[in-house]
């Protein structure tokens, strides 16, 4: 029975250089979530008759993301090589915001901690509806699995 799903997601951690204790608790909701519910098929994979679950590696080399899928036992299905240039400037305003969101949420009063929270969402929800774009023909899934991805992807960005 098709079980197109993430069941199983890694991050190359010789990728990540540097994160703080703000940027592991959202990589720590962003995987849970993502494992919890998500929408998830490699369109030549399925068509080659694997119809999930996966596992899912991400990692960024040379400028790009490299979405590593094998099946529920891990063999390699393909890997999905996406560019991410138009994600530079997405990645740097989703830090800036963030950091702005966690110096908030210890200081700021509760309005102002929503204006930056509703920012944050806005930048979040556009790339997210870029990584659609980008991975329209290669990956089928949805827009709350794409927000998530974002979310790791921009982990693999933290230089410290």
């Amino acid at each position: 029975m098709p079980d197109p799903r993430i069941a199983h997601i890694e991050l190359d951690e010789a990728t990540i250089i540097w994160r703080n204790a703000d940027i592991e608790q959202e990589r720590r909701i962003a995987i849970f979530d993502l494992i919890e519910e998500n929408s998830f098929t490699p369109l030549r994979a399925s068509a080659a008759g694997h119809h999930g679950p996966y596992h899912l590696r991400l990692s960024v080399e040379d400028g790009r993301l490299g979405l590593t899928i094998g099946d529920d036992t891990g063999q390699h299905l393909e890997t999905v090589i996406l560019g991410l240039g138009r994600f530079r400037r997405p990645i740097r305003d989703y830090f800036a915001i963030c950091e702005s969101y966690y110096q908030a949420i210890r200081r700021a009063s509760a309005q102002e901690i929503e204006t930056i929270d509703m920012a944050r969402r806005a930048v979040h929800n556009d790339a997210a509806a870029m990584l659609l774009e980008k991975l329209e023909g290669k990956i089928a899934t949805d827009f709350a699995t794409a927000r998530r991805l974002f979310t790791l992807i921009c982990v693999l960005h933290i230089k410290g």
